[in-house]
């Protein structure tokens, strides 16, 4: 269970200035090229592998799959190092020398486009093809289009998140609803429904629209849009993306029809913390809440004191045969261009990556979705069939994932700041707010490049 997914993205975008110093400094460096090494040929090799998980069962779950790996690879030894943040793996990466890792790990789906740009993780385009994998064909569409920038396949995708509705059964049960809604037309309706005042304030909500509800980001709201970002210029068309207004539009109409956004901030005041207990769909403060295939074990774990369920969020009304998509990021992983055993280094990251059963057995162990294909049509993946939500989301072609920036996820965390001023109505203009917005995320990667 990744519990730290969201704030570890978006931590990430909002250093991301420093971070590409970091990388900017590492491309001019004296040990800027790797090397191959002896183990194809049986030679003893030990390369360092870090990465970003920390909880117990996600370690243990790591450290397994590097066991996996050198009994297949005996000449090949993994020295495994969690919890290590991108910074502290980049400033290694800078330095270079003994200590630095071998191979790198991420949660920072975000950061590809300054790794791959910088090119401080090697492409592993010739990788690929020298062994007859096809990415196009491996990896779902989503997951590695976040893995690759500007041609440079610099990192692949090791598991992933989907995102998805919970929704609560007994609430629903009590308000008359006999179905999870597939429309945004059907779940304002829904949400209303749901919805029970209290004073100025509420019994139950049915669902927390505003920008800072946890997981009700612009750009999981957008992956029901199937929205773009950027043309084929390269430059943001969040100004004349129609689908971009109208998540906006819609996002604003919600908060309206649910009470307003000062009442429903207050609210919001009183929810605990989304990774704990004090969730407020847990708790039953919210009826509805969109969220990531992690929570389905958290929720199983705690045994809340209703029924619950998962679905697909709904899509746009002029969007129906869309339904089943859903917005999709994960954790990548690649090979520091520095390492002078890229040949190991590639063995361990293919078997990570392409080995349907590593993949399925690292994605039961910490309730991720598999990251390939044919794991995710596996029949030893998880049955639950909460889970199967998001592994259905993952498998859906319509579903997609934020685009690669050379500035990490700047973009995003503009695109959000308009969304905060928009619904507490200090952005009265909304056309003119995404000009403006589109104007600072093309002057900043101008900047970066």
């Amino acid at each position: 269970m990744r519990t730290h997914r969201r704030y570890r993205r978006t931590v990430a975008a909002l250093t991301g200035s420093a971070v590409l110093a970091l990388l900017a400094s590492a491309c001019t460096g004296t040990n800027s090229a790797g090397g191959t090494d002896d183990s194809a040929s049986g030679k003893d090799v030990t390369i360092t592998f870090w990465h970003g998980w920390s909880q117990d069962n996600e370690t243990r779950a790591i450290q397994a799959e590097a066991d996996a790996f050198q009994k297949l690879h005996p000449n090949i030894h993994v020295k495994v190092v969690g919890n290590i943040a991108d910074d502290k793996s980049e400033q290694a990466l800078r330095a270079g020398g003994s200590d630095a890792p071998d191979v790198v790990s991420s949660f920072a789906t975000d950061n590809v486009g300054k790794f791959c740009s910088a090119k401080v993780w090697t492409d592993l385009t010739p990788q690929l093809k020298k062994d007859g994998i096809d990415p196009a064909r491996t990896f779902p569409a989503a997951m590695l289009r976040y893995s690759r920038f500007e041609g440079s396949q610099c990192s692949l995708p090791l598991l992933g998140d989907a995102y998805g509705l919970y929704y609560n059964k007994t609430a629903f049960a009590a308000a008359g609803i006999t179905a999870p809604p597939r429309t945004f037309s059907e779940f304002d309706a829904d949400a209303v429904k749901l919805t029970a005042a209290d004073g100025d304030g509420y019994k139950q909500l049915g669902f927390m629209p505003t920008y800072h509800g946890y997981e009700s980001t612009p750009s999981h709201f957008l992956g029901q849009y199937g929205a773009g970002y950027f043309g084929a210029d390269g430059k943001s068309d969040i100004a004349t993306d129609p689908r971009v207004t109208a998540m906006y539009t819609w996002q604003k109409n919600l908060i309206g029809k649910l009470g307003g956004f000062d009442r429903l901030e207050k609210y919001r005041s009183g929810f605990g913390d989304e990774f704990s207990a004090k969730n407020p769909f847990q708790t039953g403060q919210v009826a509805m809440s969109i969220d990531g295939e992690w929570r389905t074990a958290s929720l199983a774990e705690a045994k809340p004191s209703f029924d619950w369920a998962t679905a697909p969020f709904p899509v746009p009304d002029d969007q129906a045969d869309t339904y089943g998509r859903g917005y999709q990021t994960g954790t990548i992983i690649g090979i520091a261009r520095t390492s002078r055993k890229q040949s190991a280094a590639w063995e361990f990251v293919k078997y990570l990556t392409t080995d349907t059963d590593a993949v399925v057995t690292f994605a039961n162990a910490i309730h991720n979705v598999p990251s390939t294909v044919e794991a995710l049509n596996s029949p030893k993946l998880d049955a639950d069939p909460n889970f199967r939500t998001f592994v259905d989301i993952a498998k859906n072609p319509n579903s997609s994932t934020t685009p690669a920036s050379i500035n990490g996820g700047a973009y995003q965390l503009s695109m959000q700041n308009l969304g905060y001023a928009y619904e507490s109505g200090k952005q009265a203009d909304l056309a003119a707010g995404l000009a403006a917005t589109a104007k600072e995320i093309d002057a900043a990667v101008n900047q970066a490049k």
